[in-house]
């Protein structure tokens, strides 16, 4: 019984950190969170687009990020280590965190999965597939999905366990927007699977690229794009 109750209690331990690591990192730009547990010490790899941030000024925020794990979630001796990512558009979290946000600026969902899908596969994926499903379109109007995809992402069995995956809400005036981002990492060999030179489609490689000006275009479409009328102010009854 002990040892089915620590069966299930690790995981769900592993979860929470994860979960909390998440909302405590984020604005760090995390990617991925490792833990690995040893007879002598509890290993937490952390990967992180900008490391100095969790550091902080002569570690200080680093050794405050350790007591609170050390106390809160009762892990005797952790040990941080901080990894700076080299390639953001190969990490799942990132890239959905991202099209999450340009989705709540209001550009548009084809736009934004077909712009993220392309800049994934040219930082060298083996095969990527971003999802985004929910109040797409107009307040009050039906939740749907939308997919893209390229290359190889394998759906059943045990070579799933190659492929890196996220999601993330994107919160937005008709509702929740859920976006899954998959991806399939430079040199992954997948069993009785070649590897084979992929070729995007038009729809893919021909996608806009979003920038700043492009977003505030967005917004003057939702408003109709017209400049405000301007009305003179009427003549009480009467006077002429």
């Amino acid at each position: 019984m002990l040892y089915e109750e620590k069966l299930i209690e690790e995981p769900f331990n592993r979860y929470k950190l994860m979960k909390f690591l998440e909302k405590k990192l984020d604005r760090a730009g995390l990617a991925n969170v490792d833990v690995q547990r040893t007879p002598i010490m509890t290993r937490i790899t952390i990967e992180v687009m900008n490391p100095a941030r969790i550091i902080g000024r002569k570690g200080r925020f680093i050794n405050e990020l350790t007591e609170t794990i050390k106390q809160e979630f009762k892990i005797d001796n952790p040990q941080i280590s901080v990894v700076e990512v080299r390639e953001p558009s190969l990490e799942p979290r990132i890239v959905a965190k991202k099209a999450a946000r340009y989705i709540e600026t209001g550009k548009k969902v084809r736009a934004v999965l077909h712009f993220m899908l392309r800049e994934v596969m040219r930082a060298g994926a083996i095969g990527a597939e971003i999802v985004a499903a929910g109040k797409i379109g107009a307040k009050g109007a039906r939740a749907k999905s939308l997919r893209v995809s390229a290359g190889y992402i394998p759906k059943a069995g045990e070579p799933t366990r190659l492929v890196k995956e996220a999601h993330i809400n994107a919160n937005t005036k008709s509702g929740v927007i859920g976006v899954l981002v998959r991806i399939a990492p430079p040199g992954t060999v997948f069993p009785g699977k070649k590897a084979a030179p992929i070729t995007l489609p038009k729809v893919i490689e021909s996608a806009t690229e979003i920038t700043q000006t492009e977003e505030e275009g967005d917004e003057k479409e939702k408003t109709g794009g017209e400049k405000e009328k301007k009305y003179a102010p009427r003549r009480p009854a009467g006077k002429r």
